[in-house]
């Protein structure tokens, strides 16, 4: 029994951090497949050992923090989080207690995309938006109404002036947008965000709604709260009444009976995955009928009426040919794989991330290696891990450079910091990435001047540093390749 007791302390304080890093800080270090897979054993050891389960258990919050600058909204309607499952038997188990529950053959779902995004509460009075929040910790959330107005698809007045409606909806960024809001942050020397949730939820808790402006987010809306001044018997009505407001709602709504139809078409939203234009982490089943909702019932923290398919992160084999170096604006030097070209989540990957000699060491990874390669949040390929089993002793081990590949200059590596930097300012790789970053968006914003553009440029000794733009003439540029 102290084996487990300990077992079970260990899993809380895991999870309790991982929380606070995703919710809190917008920071995850752990993908949402490992995340669940604990949580599942916590809640496996809880109901096999009643007597150790703790009120303060992360399986009995929904998780979140009110962080410090926003206003406490508290929440009339909890905004609860869904129980997970991972398998087809385990769908098979909710829809068959579901169906007992209820007395019936089959259940009616309605099976809905998961969206990966920032979960938010929209209220609107006599048809006019009044207040967005965060959900929270499914009680309190935070006041980010200001945030909210700057999401283009949520309407600011709704085409019936009903009395008092409250909607939940799932706030993402698009894909698109996530690599460029990335690119720029690349340009000019910050963290990159881990995915497009983590910059979503970056986003709408920007204390300036400016920034958020600038960040093109995008909502789903796919549930009715409360309302009044209109009844509604079902969950497809409710999106259909939502839809005819000026409501972007989740797509792909369809209604399936029984497990064998719904499991079906959560597949079917597994295999579309890829070639969306924004995230999804799993698929939702919902009982349509809101009197048998109300017949099922919830727990202190999930509806009995609702589960979430989660889909593993899709991961490919490969081989690393070669570790390839890239010095940025700030002189930090960054090992990136170059893999032999395998298709994941629906692109070609041929590059991913290696992050720091650390992480090469930490992971034993050799040139050479077959690797296991995955895209975190379905974006940015990295390297998981190495199949060490099908080495055959040709590996290299790699090494950083003791100088830098653009200017020869010695590298530097500051004591407790994983960055190696190059410390020559007029390193040619430096200047490239500080011009790139002088054009972009969020500085000068100079319209066509690209990467490609600078490099040449560069390359035909047209300029050597930003200064030089403004020294450029006609002649220069007319005889140009792509500048005819």
């Amino acid at each position: 029994m102290e084996t487990i007791k300990q077992e079970i302390e260990q899993l809380r304080l895991k999870l309790n951090q991982y929380n606070y890093e995703y919710y809190v800080l917008d920071n995850p270090t752990v993908d949402d497949f490992t995340y669940d897979a604990l949580m599942q054993r916590l809640i496996a050891l809880e109901e096999e050992y009643p007597q150790l389960k703790t009120p303060d258990s992360p399986t009995q919050r929904v998780g979140g923090e009110v962080l410090e600058g926003f206003v406490e909204v508290a929440h009339q309607v909890q905004m609860q989080s869904l129980g997970d499952v991972f398998s087809k038997e385990e769908f098979e188990d909710f829809d068959r207690r579901t169906a007992n529950a209820l007395g019936i053959d089959k259940v009616e779902y309605a099976v809905e995309m998961k969206i990966d995004g920032l979960s938010v509460s929209l209220e609107y009075e006599n048809g006019a938006f009044v207040r967005g929040s965060t959900r929270g910790n499914g009680f309190v959330g935070e006041d980010i109404t200001t945030n909210l107005r700057t999401v283009s698809s949520i309407p600011l007045k709704l085409k019936e002036e009903i009395p008092y409606l409250e909607v939940r909806g799932e706030v993402f960024m698009p894909r698109e947008n996530f690599l460029r809001l990335n690119e720029q942050r690349e340009s000019i020397g910050e963290p990159l965000f881990a995915n497009p949730r983590n910059a979503a939820a970056g986003s709408l808790r920007q204390l300036d709604s400016k920034i958020t402006a600038q960040r093109k987010l995008d909502i789903y809306v796919f549930n009715v709260q409360q309302i009044e001044g209109k009844e509604l018997s079902s969950h497809q009505e409710s999106l259909q009444y939502l839809s005819f407001l000026g409501f972007k709602t989740i797509p792909h709504q369809n209604l399936f009976y029984g497990a064998e139809e719904a499991y079906a078409e959560i597949q079917r939203i597994g295999e579309m995955r890829g070639e969306l234009s924004f995230d999804i982490d799993g698929a939702v089943a919902k009982v349509n009928q809101f009197s048998q909702r109300e017949s099922l019932g919830t727990t202190t923290k999930t509806p009995r009426w609702a589960i979430a398919y989660k889909f593993p992160a899709e991961q490919q084999e490969s081989k690393l040919l070669d570790v390839a170096l890239q010095v940025g604006r700030t002189g930090v030097v960054t090992p990136n794989a170059v893999l032999q070209p395998v298709r994941i989540a629906g692109s070609t990957v041929s590059r991913a991330t290696l992050h720091n000699i650390d992480y090469i060491r930490d992971k034993d990874i050799r040139i050479g290696d077959t690797v296991v390669i995955q895209k975190a949040g379905d974006i940015i390929p990295e390297v998981v891990r190495v199949l060490t089993e099908k080495r055959d002793g040709t590996e290299q081990v790699f090494t950083m450079p003791d100088t830098c590949p653009a200017c020869d200059e010695p590298l530097y590596r500051e004591e407790g910091e994983a960055a190696v930097r190059c410390q020559n300012s007029n390193c040619p790789a430096q200047q490239m990435r500080s011009i790139i970053h002088f054009a972009s968006r969020p500085a000068m914003d100079i319209e066509g001047l690209g990467p490609a553009v600078v490099e040449q440029l560069l390359d035909e000794k047209l300029i050597a540093d930003v200064g030089d733009l403004y020294f450029l003439k006609f002649e220069d540029l007319v005889a140009l390749e792509r500048f005819g």
